[in-house]
């Protein structure tokens, strides 16, 4: 389980395809604290750590987590997919005692949302967001949501349509400053919605 509190800024240092996709990620984790099997949330995907550095670990990536996530995505705006030189977000999982900052992700992405506009307000950046239609009727007002395993509140929402406000700090801490209308966005519900849903549907 992760917070959505985004702890490190990885960099792809390469990608090699054997059978799975293998990625070599450079971090700034002190890696003798962070064991082979360790799970780490990589742009909100939770990953395993197979293979480690002083300043690197590995993650082995499926045909199944290429197809749900931006990992695989081919892109239409020269930005898709994990290429050398992309800055994810990363998050060790959560520990016993640690503060709960954000909310609560499992770091398994429900599916993509993209990015159709962005606009400035004051020091703060405004990004409209479009969700999946299956996925829409989870997104409420006042609400948390995981982009890129970013813990946001969402500001509001209009049909499949979702905005987020970044804050200066946000953006300066997260890959979030490097946004661009067309990007695709792993999107994680938030796990509450999901329960209230199931409960609103259930017919014993």
């Amino acid at each position: 389980m992760f917070t959505g509190i985004i702890s490190d800024i990885g960099t792809i240092a390469e990608v090699e395809h054997r059978g799975d996709l293998r990625a070599r990620i450079t971090c700034s984790y002190d890696m003798d604290g962070v064991d082979l099997g360790a799970s780490i949330a990589c742009d909100g995907v939770c990953l395993t750590v197979v293979c480690k550095g002083d300043d690197w670990f590995d993650v082995d990536i499926s045909a199944e987590t290429l197809s749900k996530t931006n990992i695989g995505w081919p892109g239409g705006n020269g930005r898709g997919g994990w290429q050398a030189g992309r800055r994810i977000n990363l998050e060790r999982a959560l520990r016993l005692g640690d503060e709960l900052g954000g909310h609560i992700v499992s770091g398994h992405v429900d599916g993509l949302a993209h990015v159709t506009a962005i606009r400035e307000e004051g020091d703060s950046t405004r990004v409209t967001l479009e969700a999946p239609r299956d996925l829409a009727g989870f997104i409420a007002p006042k609400g948390s949501v995981a982009l890129n395993g970013t813990s946001l509140t969402v500001n509001e929402v209009d049909g499949a349509l979702f905005g987020i406000n970044f804050i200066p700090h946000t953006k300066a801490v997260t890959t979030w400053g490097d946004v661009a209308t067309g990007d695709a966005i792993n999107l994680e519900v938030d796990t509450l919605a999901r329960y209230v849903a199931r409960l609103s549907a259930y017919q014993p």
